[in-house]
């Protein structure tokens, strides 16, 4: 996954490495023994050695889950994603302890979000808090819906997926914001998520504002 920003001066603790799996061309979701808390939504820094600055990445795992994941795809030139990519069962991998105040609620919501944006919406589902959502997932490529076995399973028809670039039984051909503008008499006593680029992020939200949800209903987490 993305980092969503950079947060210097903070405290590591290493973590062994349980496994780091491809899932898709240059996505991988990486696991490490949980010996921590937290709540779904929120996002812990990531690092190499550390001396280096965090790097922020969703927890993509469930809050009662034995072991932590995150997902993450690599950015060519980047500072850590490569780096990442490369690492083995065993390695050594540092990270913070998580934070952050996005995070999911037991109303119902709309949960829509793109590419590995989808991570915090899987942990909060993995939480126990997916039961009463519509989840809005957004991708270029039809293997790209991460997790999408089980989400169809347990969301059935309040799973949609959108496929810019490929077309699918069952998904929607085009982006998000295209599935959003086809939608009416959207709920204004709900709240929605978004989580991905900033892009998508701004457009969904004026979309979203357009067919009369309050500002207020709207949180957003922004990828980079």
């Amino acid at each position: 996954m993305s980092n969503v920003e950079s947060k210097p001066n903070v405290k590591f603790k290493s973590v062994n490495v349980i496994s780091n799996t491809e899932i898709s061309h240059n996505v991988f979701l990486l696991s490490f023994k949980r010996d921590f808390s937290f709540k779904a939504g929120q996002v812990l820094g990531v690092a190499m050695s550390q001396n280096d600055d965090a790097r922020l990445y969703s927890i993509a795992s469930g809050e009662n889950d034995e072991n932590a994941e995150i997902l993450y795809n690599i950015k060519p030139g980047g500072k850590l994603t490569p780096s990442l990519a490369a690492l083995k069962a065993g390695n050594t991998l540092w990270i913070t302890v998580p934070f952050g105040s996005y995070l999911g609620a037991a109303e119902p919501a709309y949960w829509i979000g793109a590419g590995t944006g989808i991570a915090p919406f899987v942990s909060m589902h993995r939480s126990g808090l997916g039961g009463n959502k519509t989840l809005i997932h957004g991708s270029r490529n039809l293997d790209a819906f991460y997790f999408s076995e089980s989400l169809l399973s347990d969301f059935g028809s309040r799973y949609v997926r959108c496929c810019s670039q490929q077309e699918g039984e069952g998904v929607f051909h085009g982006r998000v914001t295209q599935y959003l503008e086809t939608l009416t008499d959207l709920p204004d006593d709900q709240k929605y998520y978004l989580c991905g680029g900033a892009e998508m992020v701004v457009e969904c939200r004026e979309i979203l504002l357009s067919k009369g949800v309050p500002f207020s209903k709207i949180v957003a987490e922004i990828y980079f």
